[in-house]
């Protein structure tokens, strides 16, 4: 096999080549093996209308990462793909199409309906799973699940009829979320609130007597129709004689009631608010203390219904409109305000929320909610960050009755049934034939589907075989780890913890889904804004992929994913850049940095595998001090990769690879070992290549989960055992390995290093051109250091363009000083100058000097400030110390310099 990489690094046709040969190996399957330590995760499934957008690309960036890894730790390792059915949002795309026929839903009826909405899947639902596998996502293809497949399906219709079977699903009439254009009810969770400007308006409601009015304010005036009561504090003295007596509703011209309520606040607006119990939650609360009737004056298809009279079969803002001149042409109307309030909106559709007293399916969340509760108080399951175990605690604490139906045709059809004969109703997991009360066999089933976090909330167990006893769902389950952003940890989170603990019992840790949530952080673009296509604030992660590569996109992903929940992707534009072009002329240094480091590694394993033999192995046996140095930050690598991976930063992770690899690998140890290679001493030359080996895969090793792509690639080029070649991601993750880890090394090649730099800086004070070579001399009395220094003598002068290193214990010329271990070391260079290159520099070292008596100047001005001294704090002020210390040695190491140049 060559081992001789191309010039320049393709990442497409890379990343396309590997992929292919991962899944035909069968590298992503994993097995069943009891006994065997293994690793699960089933990731959040995404809408199967979806489409990888950044929050996805963070997300599973992630996932990878940790699930490669895991497998490199040797475990059997099972991240579980698929998709949510996600019912609103499909159901839309397929009314969308029927509207551009002309037709409805209920022109084709539901059966129709759901055909067309099967052939939409199969068309259209594969996108983001496609799109994942191009982002290199070593998922189990083979066990993708789908929420409304036939064994998924058979695991809500067995979780809800336990629950109903149980008390805890009931029927009831309560005020919910209804959005008129999806025509259906959603969540409290699903309802986002945005604040708008709009008006306040303050009518007059006179008293039924004849004799005074009182005055309410209201945002909504359409719902004043469905008015029944008018209430005050009843510690409020304005209105205390009033309490009991009866108000007319104008434009219905019927008298309701002023009652008192202590929910009233008696310091906003008048302190009298009208009450309408079906049209605002909080009203309806009031309605049920004071036994109020409760009209329902809007429609679920947003207008008026007939109980709104003359108003009847507006839409809701026509109301408004005409109410308000009714009220006005009345001179009922007092004063109108501008407004911010905040306005409810559906989290699909945008459209604007309306509060309606309806007819639903709930679930008693209490008893659910103690085991979620449990879980959470007991560490049964745990968060990263922290805090966000004690937001759920706290939502759980206050948690209200969910509800689970919603008026669609695509889902979860709900499994109660009606009989025609005797009316009793009852659940069922598979469709009855016959009536279980009588032999009716003319069944009706609800017309309505569950909710689509119902379902969502059994996928841990649901996709490894649940309701069966299944050999996935006792070997991987409970699953290891939960990632999610921070989101959906209400919508989805808690709901799959009480959900596993309700149905599982029986499994290892009271049947929790997972051990550990990871809360990743939330993308946002580089104003703080939310990412968003609509909005022009999207970056589309499949075009940084084509520009910067899959590898390069994934670890500055992962570099992002901070302890801190608001991540903002960083942008440069260019003075020509064009909103109306918003992906031409902006680049990101997430992203650069991750192309460039690809590039790094590319290069430098170019050099590492033309340097090699055929019978090179890669091996842990150093000859130098080089060797030995590189060797013990290699070891300190894999120590803090691993511990930051333990920990779920990946930023650190990624961070300290980058330092590694580019730093100390490349920077340092490719230019320390160069003369290893040169050398006639055939052990020191074996022991650099062995070296560079071993450093170089098992770096990739490390580097793999966040760029599996070329590393892939570069390791099939490294020597293996036949047997071994399989592929990098399922050979073992680096151990720790103290025994190379050389504190006294390290701190003998930091000497080595911070000698060479100092003399690269004083080759570029003194203007020397790169290919002429020096005499460097060392200024030392300590033993210790000559031995260090001439021990690594070759390295010295080959990085440091040297021709002669000369250690004695003064000299003068010395223009440069450093301390190690509190030994200070005279640095000097000399070389033979023409009189026009004598006098250059010369010239440089004056402008030298006299910029450093500027700075010099400042630094004892700031210092001489008693108010600077008293004031700051003591590590500041110690800085500024050493910093006017370090000014005052190069000064006069220049002058020495400059004075020796002057009298030559």
């Amino acid at each position: 096999m060559s081992r001789i990489l191309p010039t320049t690094y393709e990442p497409r046709s890379v990343e396309e080549q590997w992929m292919r040969y991962w899944e035909a190996q069968g590298l992503f399957r994993a097995q069943v093996t009891p006994g065997s330590p293994r690793y699960c995760i089933t990731i959040p499934p995404p809408n199967v209308t979806g489409e990888l957008h950044m929050g996805h690309a963070l997300q599973h960036a992630i996932h990878d990462a940790i699930i490669r890894w895991q497998r490199m730790l040797g475990k059997e390792t099972l991240c579980l793909p698929g998709t949510d059915h996600a019912g609103i949002a499909t159901q839309m795309k397929v009314e969308r199409q029927l509207a551009d026929e002309g037709l409805s839903k209920y022109d084709i009826g539901r059966e129709a309906f759901l055909d067309r909405m099967w052939l939409w899947k199969e068309h259209y639902g594969g996108t983001i799973l496609r799109q994942l596998k191009r982002f290199g996502a070593s998922y189990d293809w083979e066990r993708e699940r789908f929420t409304l497949d036939l064994g998924y399906t058979k695991a809500v219709r067995t979780a809800f009829v336990h629950l109903y079977n149980k008390g805890l699903i009931y029927r009831g009439t309560r005020i919910i979320n209804w959005c008129p254009r999806c025509e259906t009810a959603i969540s409290d969770l699903e309802v986002e609130h945005e604040d708008r400007q709009g008006t306040l308006w303050h009518f007059r409601y006179p008293l039924a007597n004849g004799h005074g009015s009182v005055v309410v304010a209201t945002t909504r005036p359409e719902t004043m129709l469905g008015d029944t009561a008018v209430a005050v504090n009843p510690d409020d003295e304005r209105y205390r004689h009033l309490v009991g007596t009866q108000v007319m509703l104008p434009l219905m011209d019927r008298p309701i009631p002023l009652i008192a309520d202590g929910y009233v606040d008696p310091s906003f607006g008048t302190g009298a608010v009208k009450v309408t119990p079906a049209h605002d939650p909080n009203d309806a609360e009031m309605g049920l203390r004071h036994a109020l009737p409760a009209p329902v004056v809007i429609g679920k298809d947003g207008r008026m219904t007939e109980d709104a009279g003359r108003f009847a079969g507006m839409d809701r803002y026509e109301a408004r409109e005409a109410i308000v001149k009714a009220m006005e042409a009345l001179g009922l109307l007092v004063e109108v305000q501008e407004h911010l309030h905040a306005v409810g909106t559906c989290a699909r559709c945008a459209s604007t929320i309306e509060p309606l007293l309806s007819e639903q399916w709930f679930v008693n969340m209490a008893p659910l909610a103690e085991h979620a509760l449990k879980a959470i108080r007991e560490g049964l399951v745990t968060y990263q960050p922290e805090r966000f175990a004690r937001y759920s605690e706290e939502w759980l604490e206050n948690i209200r009755d969910w509800c689970i139906s919603r008026q669609l045709w695509w889902g979860h059809r709900i499994p109660v049934y009606s009989c025609v004969a005797c009316n009793h109703t009852f659940a069922a997991v598979d469709p009855p034939g016959t009536c279980p009360q009588c032999p009716g066999s003319e069944l009706a089933q609800d017309p309505d589907v569950l909710d689509t976090w119902f379902s969502s909330a059994l996928w841990p167990f649901a996709t490894l075989g649940w309701p069966d006893e299944t050999p996935e769902l006792d070997y991987f389950y409970p699953t290891d780890l939960m990632i999610t952003g921070r989101d959906i940890l209400y919508l989805w989170v808690a709901r799959m913890i009480f959900s596993g603990m309700e149905f599982l019992p029986q499994a290892p840790m009271q049947g929790i889904p997972f051990y550990r949530v990871y809360v990743h952080p939330t993308v946002q673009n580089f104003e703080g804004k939310r990412m968003s296509k609509s909005l022009g604030t999207g970056v589309d992660p499949l075009e940084l992929m084509d520009k910067y590569g899959t590898d390069a996109t994934r670890f500055g992903l992962c570099g992002m994913a901070t302890a801190t929940q608001d991540v903002r992707l960083q942008e440069q534009r260019d003075a020509d850049w064009d909103p109306a072009r918003p992906d031409q002329g902006r680049s990101f240094p997430f992203f650069v940095q991750g192309r460039n480091f690809a590039n790094k590694i590319w290069n430098a394993s170019r050099f590492v595998l033309m340097n090699l033999t055929d019978d090179t192995q890669a091996a842990a046996r150093p000859a130098t001090p080089a060797d030995r140095w590189i060797l013990s930050r290699y070891a300190a690598a894999v120590e803090g990769v691993t511990n930051a991976l333990e920990n779920y930063r990946l930023d650190q992770a990624t961070q300290m690879l980058y330092d590694f690899f580019w730093s100390e690998f490349c920077d340092w140890y490719l230019e320390l070992a160069k003369p290893a290679l040169r050398s006639d001493a055939a052990e020191v030359a074996d022991a650099a290549r062995s070296t560079l080996a071993f450093v170089l895969d098992n770096a990739l090793r490390l580097l793999h989960p966040f760029m599996p792509f070329i590393t892939e690639e570069i390791w099939q080029q490294l020597p293996h055992s036949e047997g071994a070649r399989q592929s990098i991601m399922i050979s073992a993750w680096p151990a720790m390995q103290s025994s190379l880890r050389d504190v006294d090394t390290e701190r003998e090649m930091d000497l080595v290093r911070d000698l060479i730099v100092g003399v690269r800086k004083l080759r570029a004070d003194q203007g020397v051109p790169p290919a002429q070579k020096v005499t460097i001399v060392l200024a030392t009395g300590h033993a210790h250091v000559r031995d260090v220094v001439m021990a690594s003598e070759s390295v010295i002068l080959t990085l440091a363009r040297g021709e002669l290193l000369s250690v004695v214990e003064a000299a003068e010329g010395i223009s440069e000083q450093l301390f190690w271990q509190e030994h200070p070391i005279g640095i000097g260079i000399t070389r033979e100058q023409s009189p026009e290159e004598r006098a250059r520099e010369m010239e440089k070292l004056q402008r030298d000097v006299q910029k450093l008596d500027s700075e010099i100047a400042k630094m004892e001005a700031r210092l001489g400030s008693e108010s600077f001294v008293a004031k700051a704090p003591p590590p500041v002020v110690e800085k500024a110390r050493a910093d006017l210390a370090e000014l005052q040695h190069r000064r006069a190491a220049l002058a020495e310099r400059l004075a020796a140049l002057m009298a030559a």
